[in-house]
């Protein structure tokens, strides 16, 4: 157990047990643990959203070839690929193929969990959405590139849970090859982002 696993904690995950695929990693990931371990305590979230940024993706930073900004994308998988988004607030990736290829999945939503020194868990918003996921955990610029599959400070997790319906849908917020169904959610979890129209099952016709 790594020293910033509190007992009882979800096991950290090896880099072996992510899929080497763009759109099965995202999938993969719903459900699973992302742990945050910080000097004020322990936090963690249930990740219930991701979106594919796959390869030839006109909607990916890494669409025009690496750069200085977008470096961590280019990693091996399983390591944080940070930015500013808007200019205002850090947003969670995690690198997903082998090194040299760049292609992330994003973190779009998380359910809180309960804290590790026994408070009870933030309402079910407090981590809906990139922005609100990454200020929940107190993510920066400083995690950039970081090894999420390595047990240290900011490291992914197994489940505490088995994810429920997995549903798939297009990408939010973006422009370009927005329509493509690489947006995956956990059915129904409070905490997925965008319009409640499109989080929930549809009803009969």
């Amino acid at each position: 157990m790594s020293r910033t696993e509190p007992a009882g904690a979800p096991r950290p995950l090896a880099r072996g047990a992510l899929p080497a695929d763009t759109v099965a990693l995202a999938r993969f990931l719903i459900g699973k643990t992302l742990v945050r371990a910080t000097a004020a305590g322990i936090r963690a979230v249930r990740i219930v959203e991701t979106e594919a940024y796959v390869a030839d993706d006109p909607a990916s930073h890494a669409y025009r070839g690496q750069t200085r900004r977008n470096a961590a994308m280019f990693l091996r998988r399983g390591h944080a690929y940070v930015y500013i988004a808007y200019g205002c607030w850090p947003v969670l990736n995690v690198s997903s193929e082998a090194e040299g290829i760049g292609t992330a999945v994003l973190l779009r939503a998380g359910e809180p969990l309960a804290e590790a020194d026994g408070n009870g868990a933030p309402g079910p918003k407090a981590a809906s959405g990139p922005g609100r996921l990454a200020r929940h955990l107190g993510i920066t610029l400083a995690e950039d590139g970081a090894d999420l599959c390595s047990g240290g400070p900011l490291h992914l997790a197994a489940a505490t849970r088995p994810a429920g319906p997995i549903a798939v849908g297009p990408r939010i917020g973006i422009t370009k090859a927005a329509e493509r169904p690489l947006r995956f959610f956990e059915l129904g979890n409070a905490a997925v982002s965008g319009p409640a129209r499109g989080n929930r099952k549809p009803g009969p016709p």
